[in-house]
């Protein structure tokens, strides 16, 4: 059975600083994925003591190793901007 890394989704934010030269940069910031009894969802911003209480987390900006076909198919089909370009095969 194959294996996926996963990257989360991204968001371009910007500016990056107060100074005038940084309102033309932005940066990709990623967005965490919860699940909670049984669906997917987006979190821009989650709260570590909630973390333990959600069935599946997978923290915004960072490449989670080990995912299985059928959790790659169950985040694609969430319908929460996860696509076949988030996973890439072990």
């Amino acid at each position: 059975m194959a294996t996926y890394k996963f990257s989360t989704p991204t968001v371009s934010e910007g500016p990056i600083g107060g100074h005038r030269l940084f309102m033309f940069r932005h940066a990709n910031k990623g967005i965490s994925i919860v699940k909670v009894n049984g669906s997917y969802s987006q979190m821009r911003y989650p709260v570590d003591s909630d973390i333990a209480s959600y069935d599946e987390f997978y923290l915004g900006g960072h490449i989670h190793r080990g995912i299985s076909e059928a959790t790659k198919a169950a985040l694609i089909a969430g319908n929460i901007g996860v696509t076949n370009t988030n996973f890439v095969a072990e």
